[in-house]
């Protein structure tokens, strides 16, 4: 098949999502050709069978802002009918849904469109009027839509007029890539031997509740020798710099910014800490699952399809950080339990959220919207 993907290009979980399944596809044969405004970052060498389009908005200065949905759109359309694509698998209703509609509409009805939801275009972008049409346009007009939790696909379906069917297919990770790692070799220079290292990775945005991070770190180093890494960049940055000051804790806190590979990351921390107020998914928490890193984190959206409670990690009610402490503090106090957390998280993200199954799910999808 000759696949289209578009995305955003940063450093996002469906961006993730996307370039890894484009990479799958390339690996299973398929042509797969990415249209966007920039590279995106997991694509940052050669692959076979995979190429990159620059999407250019005009500047014309009659134009307030560029026109880059349009830009895009024109792009796709160029793209599918130079290499003759199949479908365009689209990440984000707004505005690349709509943007493929346009293009389908420019090239003709044999190129189809899947349209998989991620989470914020539906209940961040779905709560705005102004939106909320276009958005079910978007939906609706798709030949496919994807979203990524049954929490996802309940939102939807309450939020939208939409009559589209809707099927769940969950992230995924590569346990090529995502695997306990031996990183003995660099441990020493995060935390010494006795003292367990916690982690938070996200955009620093509000939903993900940085500032409880903290709150709970600051709990659970109270009875366990503990460091916290939090990895990222965002709106929430400077208020969380803010708070590990007033807490006094600089010395245990570390801000590694953002960081494109964090499997070793991961491997390095005995806890990851997600206690975000929205999750739709939480491809962190299965990025750590993989590596073996049980989460503490929060009863969210698809979070709890994720993190089984009580197995691989432990959910307790948004903003309920005492809770998390102790939880965390249970964990990294039983060698018996970890351990057993340990192993269910891995053995779960093999069995459940595996790349390989995961795209025989889209393989079959695409087969069926293209009628192959």
């Amino acid at each position: 098949m000759r696949i289209g993907i578009t995305c955003y290009p940063s450093h996002g979980g469906s961006g993730v999502v996307a370039t890894e399944l484009g990479k799958l596809m390339a690996e299973r044969g398929h042509q797969v050709h990415f249209i966007s405004y920039d590279m995106p970052f997991r694509l940052g060498r050669f692959y076979h069978n995979v190429h990159y389009h620059e999407v250019e908005a005009n500047r014309y200065a009659v134009f307030r802002f560029p026109p880059y949905d349009l830009a895009l759109a024109n792009r796709m359309a160029q793209v599918a009918k130079i290499h003759q694509l199949d479908l365009i698998h689209v990440h984000y209703a707004v505005p690349h849904a709509l943007c493929a509609y346009l293009a389908k509409k420019m090239v003709g009805d044999s190129l189809k469109v899947v349209t998989t939801l991620h989470g914020t275009d539906i209940t961040v972008l779905g709560e705005d009027p102004s939106l909320k049409d276009i958005i079910c346009f978007g939906i609706n007009h798709s030949d496919a839509v994807t979203a990524v939790s049954d929490d996802l696909v309940r939102q939807t379906r309450e939020l939208f007029c939409v009559d589209k069917q809707l099927t769940r297919i969950y992230n995924f990770v590569d346990p090529r890539v995502y695997q306990p790692l031996d990183v003995s070799d660099i441990r020493s220079e995060y935390a010494a031997t006795e003292e367990k290292l916690l982690l938070h990775i996200s955009n620093f945005r509000a939903v993900k509740r940085t500032t409880d991070v903290i709150r709970i770190f600051e709990k659970v180093q109270q009875e366990v020798a503990a460091r916290l890494i939090l990895v990222g960049e965002g709106p929430e940055w400077s208020r969380t710099v803010q708070m590990v000051k007033e807490l006094g804790l600089e010395s245990r806190v570390m801000f590694l910014g953002k960081q494109d590979e964090v499997a070793r990351l991961i491997s390095l921390a005995d806890l990851l800490l997600l206690p975000s107020s929205k999750e739709s998914f939480g491809l962190v928490a299965l990025e750590a699952m993989a590596c073996g890193v049980p989460t503490v984190g929060s009863n969210a959206g698809g979070l709890p399809e994720v993190v089984v409670h009580g197995e691989t990690g432990y959910l307790a009610e948004i903003g309920d950080t005492e809770a998390m402490a102790a939880q965390a503090v249970r964990l990294l106090s039983d060698p018996v339990l970890y351990r057993r957390f340990s192993e269910n998280g891995v053995r779960l993200a093999r069995e459940r959220f595996s790349a390989e199954k995961i795209a025989g799910q889209y393989e079959d999808l695409y087969r069926q919207v293209i009628g192959k």
